[in-house]
């Protein structure tokens, strides 16, 4: 009886190591989803697990169109999101951070796109779609308007105007004006046709619906990267989006709008 005590004993330790290993591995899940819950609640997306070397919890995530890794401390208390480098100073998730978040990033911002609140500008069943954030009173993209002319005339490009309201006190009260009138798209030509003389009259207040709308706009323009208008988006024959700030010109018109 006595020979098997020691058998015992190790075995009800081995049972006691077993338990507080399960306890702890639960805390640390559990905590590591409260990391992630956090960065989501901060406008991060998380896309799922992210396999590296060197032991590390991590994941793919994204701001935007921006990747992010996240990597979470082995406590689960903490968490870092920056660059993962080896010994010689390279860069070692980089490549699974793209495959992890590229399709989707893509497919959500385009997704965005659709659903934001946009004015269109030519025909409906052109081959080529292309947003622009537009600010009424931005004279770059009044350019780009009529830059656009002979492929939207043409039939080949419609412009999807998502309006934002970020240069001037009575910007908001223009796009409103547009969004709101009877027929938005004549609404947006007389502005653009008129713009050298102020373009279209200010709504004398924006309804709240409106209101929304705008500030979902010029959040999904900032969620994008873009700082100012113009603010391009448009998908490139391999399904990659293309984003361009600015009014483009001469062979940057033509990549993208295509060749007439």
């Amino acid at each position: 009886m006595k020979k098997l005590l020691p058998a015992i004993a190790l075995a009800t330790m081995l049972a006691g190591c077993n338990d507080n290993t399960e306890t702890a591995s639960l805390q640390t899940a559990s905590n590591s989803e409260a990391i992630l819950a956090s960065l989501k609640s901060q406008g991060l997306t998380i896309h799922g697990p992210l396999e590296v070397p060197g032991g590390l919890q991590a994941y793919a995530a994204s701001s935007g169109t921006q990747p992010l890794a996240v990597y979470i401390m082995p406590d689960a208390n903490y968490a870092l999101i920056g660059t993962l480098i080896d010994a010689k100073g390279d860069s070692v998730a980089d490549a699974a951070l793209k495959q992890a978040t590229s399709e989707p990033m893509q497919r959500e911002a385009w997704g965005a796109l659709e659903a934001a609140a946009w004015v269109q500008d030519g025909n409906p069943n052109a081959e080529r779609v292309v947003y622009a954030f537009t600010d009424a009173n931005c004279p770059f993209c009044n350019e780009l308007w009529r830059s656009a002319r002979p492929w939207v005339e043409a039939g080949k490009v419609q412009l999807r105007h998502v309006m934002v309201g970020v240069i001037r006190a009575d910007s908001a009260a223009k796009a409103a004006a547009i969004i709101e009138a009877a027929d938005p798209q004549a609404a947006l030509t007389q502005n653009e046709m008129n713009h050298g003389s102020g373009g279209i009259a200010p709504l004398a207040k924006i309804s709240p619906e409106t209101n929304t709308k705008l500030t979902g706009n010029v959040e999904l323009m900032r969620r994008l990267g873009f700082s100012g208008t113009p603010g391009l988006v448009a998908q490139g024959s391999d399904g990659e989006l293309i984003l361009q700030s600015g009014a483009p010109r001469g062979a940057a018109l033509e990549a993208l709008f295509g060749p007439l």
